[in-house]
């Protein structure tokens, strides 16, 4: 019989988001909206793996059909993974304290 944590895993999860998906839900209870947000970042983990794997194998730097170089088009899918993975931790909320130096922002024109 499956547990509780292997039954709510996404199919579609490669072995990146699919390790970090049951690591936090061993360790937090979430809401079913929660757990949305969190197959989302376990697959921009995934997304930033495979663009990673094609890196090793091919060149940062292209060339386009006109000899130009160009960045590799994995660096842009690493990279907007990456920061979409930050924007949906972020929106988890799973920091239990927040940091201590946090501070309100500022008001425009004080």
């Amino acid at each position: 019989m499956k547990t509780k944590t292997q039954q709510e895993v996404p199919a579609y999860l490669a072995q990146a988001g699919r390790e970090f998906y049951i690591r936090v839900v061993e360790d937090f209870e979430l809401e079913p909206a929660s757990l949305a947000l969190l197959a989302s970042a376990a697959k921009q983990l995934d997304r930033m793996a495979e663009a990673r794997e094609v890196l090793t194998r091919e060149p940062v730097v292209v060339n386009d059909r006109f000899g130009h170089p160009r960045i590799h088009p994995a660096v842009e899918i690493e990279r907007s993974g990456a920061v979409a993975f930050a924007r949906l931790l972020r929106e988890l909320a799973l920091d239990v304290e927040p940091p201590s130096d946090v501070r309100p922002p500022r008001r425009p024109g004080t």
